[in-house]
């Protein structure tokens, strides 16, 4: 438990503590609303109940300046804010290490992980609540956050350092495989807005530059833990929420379809593609106004309900790499073209989960996680 003195108005309790106690029911703090707990439940198999069993699209990103592959985002971009990218060049070896070191950090005790307690201040290392109202109510979810870029913002003391007596490969991943996935991720960023820049109509590079570049944008990676939950229909593992920034890249579980998106009035389940990130269109893109790649705002007045997840071995405790491309502190988008304000972002929520979801298979290409 990490104590008021840290920034915090209340003492903060772990969620994942709360899991593993065997309790029956949750804390009232973190019961939801009537009007904002899930209509949806995960069953045992990890699937989603009670929602459209629709896929979001599905982009193949293997020639990104493609007349098609540019109709293809800018289509995704329009019509959802939400698609899958295959073949986006990212090495599948590396989202399995990056998915495997976080895990190893997550199992560590909590002693261990408490040196890393984060504070209001900038929210970076590891926390259990964002905002500082007294008496919230909470989500049921633990995270790891961590800023990337630029390095000014970058506390070298919260990127982990575990035990010595893990092996060198797990010493290394935290931080070295951390730091080149994010290397990977801003560089698949820039190849989407390559696409993006094309299906504007604007120079290839226009928002690319608009945002900062290869080093001035802001990158920021946050690794989501979601542990069981004994009554999963009264909370949420993540509040319902836009993403401020600029693009979400979201590495999530391919054998668990907990995603949602609502459109048109209906959750619409995502199903996972292996080894695809899950791209969400944020709030400072979705603010350009082209006719011939985003639809009118009230498009946009749309949520989703985003289970991101990477499932434990024992089959209970969820966890995701999340990366943000944010633009550059000192730029504003408008630059790439007309802009407009007001409502349109998509919205996301992370149901939480009582089930173990360990009778589905490891993956559909048959390979256990590391």
């Amino acid at each position: 438990m990490e104590g008021a003195g840290a920034g915090w108005p209340e003492p903060v309790v772990r969620v994942q503590s709360l899991s593993e106690s065997g309790a029956a029911t949750i804390p009232d703090r973190y019961v939801k609303p009537e009007a904002e707990r899930p209509a949806t439940a995960l069953a045992d198999d990890g699937a989603a109940t009670a929602a459209t069993e629709v896929g979001i699209p599905v982009v193949d990103l293997s020639s990104p300046g493609d007349p098609a592959t540019v109709r293809a985002v800018s289509e995704a971009c329009r019509d959802w804010g939400f698609f899958q990218a295959v073949n986006h060049g990212v090495p599948a070896e590396l989202l399995r290490r990056a998915r495997g070191v976080w895990r190893g950090f997550f199992r560590q005790p909590m002693e261990v992980k408490q040196r890393y307690a984060n504070s209001p201040a900038t929210y970076e290392g590891y926390g259990s609540r964002l905002g500082v109202e007294k008496g919230a109510v909470l989500d049921w979810g633990d995270y790891y956050f961590l800023h990337v870029r630029p390095p000014h913002l970058s506390d070298p003391d919260k990127w982990p350092h575990l035990p010595p007596e893990l092996s060198m490969h797990q010493i290394y991943g935290c931080r070295g495989t951390t730091e080149e996935y994010s290397r990977e991720v801003a560089a698949l960023c820039g190849r989407l807005m390559t696409a993006m820049s094309l299906g504007l109509g604007v120079a290839p590079s226009r928002l690319h530059e608009a945002f900062g570049g290869a080093e001035g944008a802001g990158v920021c990676v946050r690794v989501n833990y979601y542990p069981r939950c004994p009554q999963p229909e009264l909370t949420l593992g993540l509040s319902s929420h836009s993403d401020p920034g600029g693009m979400t890249v979201l590495l999530a579980d391919d054998r668990v379809r907990g995603l949602q998106v609502r459109r048109r009035g209906a959750w619409v389940t995502v199903d996972p593609v292996p080894d695809a990130f899950i791209v969400n269109v944020g709030d400072q893109i979705q603010m350009l106004k082209f006719s011939t790649v985003f639809q009118a705002p009230q498009i946009f007045a749309a949520s989703a309900s985003a289970l991101e997840t990477d499932q434990e071995l024992r089959g209970d405790r969820w966890q995701a790499v999340e990366s943000c491309h944010n633009p550059r502190i000192t730029c504003g988008v408008a630059t790439a073209g007309r802009c407009m304000a007001g409502p349109g972002a998509v919205q996301c929520r992370v149901l939480a989960s009582q089930s173990s979801i360990s009778g589905r298979p490891p993956s559909r290409q048959g390979q256990a996680e590391p």
